[in-house]
């Protein structure tokens, strides 16, 4: 297992040490992506301080798994209008993230590719739901195209990314949290340290980009709008057979949820 000196989990994970890691993908591992939402973003509903700021890294990942064929996943919130959640039902945040309005869809600069998959969670009323695995088909669909490895990345460390971790390690899976692709809300200060202190202590690993080998002739990424991957699912296209991919055969999709 990885060692690590906490100090300060800074933007940049300042503080963090880590013994020599090295990780090669292939069609088997999947990243996830948590809540990079604009309700979550500065100008948003409930925006977690400088979040835009992971973006460009999140990106650089999904080239990397891509390029290996590897599955790639969107979590998001989904609250109906009287989601339990919020203020209004007595519950901690302000109405965040509802249901086909502006604020749930995910930031214009997130270039998801189009056989994304679009994971929903919170969407029943009178249910909270941090994890990306909680009252949803995700854990079933990754054990059947046999993922052994779980990237995670996204908003926010302290919440959403914690729950979905804690939920994949007692799931099974590998789990490695992309620190670099992470910030927390810190609600109360400390909190996003101590949720990695958790995640570390029930199994998972932590990396950054530093711990994979440079893709050389990586693919470019589509210029996708996210939100068109939930509202009008494109039909998932083989992937060209080129030799410099590491895997040469075509990868098996996750199909993207369709929403009505």
């Amino acid at each position: 297992m990885q060692k690590f000196i906490p100090q300060v989990h800074a933007k940049k994970n300042e503080g963090w040490t880590f013994l020599n890691t090295s990780y090669s993908l292939t069609e088997y591992d999947a990243l996830i992506v948590l809540d990079i939402q604009i309700d979550f973003l500065p100008g948003g509903a409930l925006p977690i301080p400088n979040g835009d700021e992971i973006i460009p890294a999140i990106n650089s990942y999904i080239k990397r798994f891509k390029t290996a064929q590897a599955q790639i996943i969107a979590a998001r919130d989904w609250h109906p209008p009287n989601h339990t959640s919020f203020k209004a039902q007595n519950g901690p945040w302000p109405s965040h993230c509802i249901q086909d309005t502006a604020g749930a869809k995910f930031s214009p600069d997130l270039k998801l590719p189009p056989n994304a998959q679009i994971i929903s969670k919170a969407t029943q009323p009178d249910h909270e739901a941090y994890s990306a695995f909680d009252h949803t088909n995700l854990a079933d669909e990754l054990h059947k195209r046999n993922v052994k490895r779980l990237f995670t990345s996204g908003l926010a460390t302290d919440y959403c990314v914690l729950n979905t971790v804690l939920d994949a390690c007692r799931l099974g899976f590998e789990t490695i949290v992309l620190m670099d692709a992470t910030m927390g809300i810190n609600t109360t200060p400390g909190d996003a340290d101590r949720a990695l202190k958790t995640m570390h202590k029930n199994g998972a690993k932590l990396a950054t980009e530093m711990a994979f080998p440079d893709t050389t002739d990586a693919l470019p990424i589509e210029e996708t709008t996210p939100d068109a991957l939930a509202e009008k699912p494109s039909k998932l296209i083989e992937a060209k057979k080129k030799a410099r991919m590491r895997s040469k055969g075509t990868s098996k999709r996750i199909k993207t949820e369709q929403h009505h």
